[in-house]
């Protein structure tokens, strides 16, 4: 007869950190970090469950904001029809709703679509400005054939963005970003939302080059509101 006795199966790592997303098992890993009993990988298994909830959350929201800009915003469905008019088509598969590790707001690319970041975009009326200035660059890409690696051409798509997209309007600047001249505001918003942008192109080497290629086509990029009559506040 044998005599070997069976092998124990090994001990649980303890981390702290409770898998599960109803209230009760929230509050317990919440009390486990407040009391200092989270291992640095429990630490880091509540962390990843937080921002995994939050991308859902944030997803959520986002897509039902675009749906609704889709089907009721007067300037995103203006724009549709624009785009759609020159052989392109915006639509709810090409508008990606994402969390992007950046402070970028969205983002336009001509083979993938538009990328809105959706831990970026807390309202519906931040949402629709974002989509409003992607579907802007879009617009250039299929009317002005833009050489995105030519800091002038990104200066005008910027410049245009910001001018038609609704952003630069005067609540939003001073209600949301504390931006408070009462003169000049949306010229002196759109020449800074410009450069910053294409302070962040890859191919620009700093924040005085972008601001050289901003004011080298502003007059003649500001003054252009096509496809729209004037410009949209």
């Amino acid at each position: 007869m044998s005599t070997d006795k069976p092998t124990p199966a090994p001990e649980s790592k303890d981390t702290g950190f409770t898998p599960g997303d109803d209230g009760w098992t929230r509050w317990r890993n919440v009390f486990s970090l407040m009391m200092g009993r989270m291992s640095h990988e429990g630490k880091s298994q509540y962390l990843k469950a937080r921002d995994d909830r939050m991308e859902e959350t944030d997803c959520k929201n986002c897509e039902k904001w675009r749906d609704q800009c889709l089907s009721y915003s007067p300037v995103v469905r203006f724009m549709r029809e624009k785009i759609n008019q020159l052989g392109g088509d915006i639509h709810s598969q090409n508008v990606r709703c994402r969390r992007c590790p950046t402070l970028q707001t969205g983002g336009f690319d001509p083979r993938f679509g538009i990328q809105i970041c959706a831990n970026a975009v807390r309202t519906k009326g931040a949402l629709e400005d974002t989509l409003a200035h992607e579907m802007v660059h879009a617009y250039d890409h299929l009317r002005f054939k833009v050489d995105r690696n030519n800091l002038r051409h990104a200066a005008c798509t910027e410049i245009r963005a910001s001018t038609l997209s609704g952003e630069c309007r005067w609540t939003r600047e001073f209600f949301t970003r504390g931006q408070w001249k009462l003169t000049e505001q949306h010229q002196e918003c759109v020449r800074r939302r410009a450069t910053l942008s294409v302070a962040g192109r890859p191919y620009c080497r700093d924040d005085v080059q972008a601001a050289k290629a901003v004011n080298e086509v502003w007059e003649s990029c500001y003054a252009d509101t096509r496809p729209f009559d004037e410009i949209y506040r």
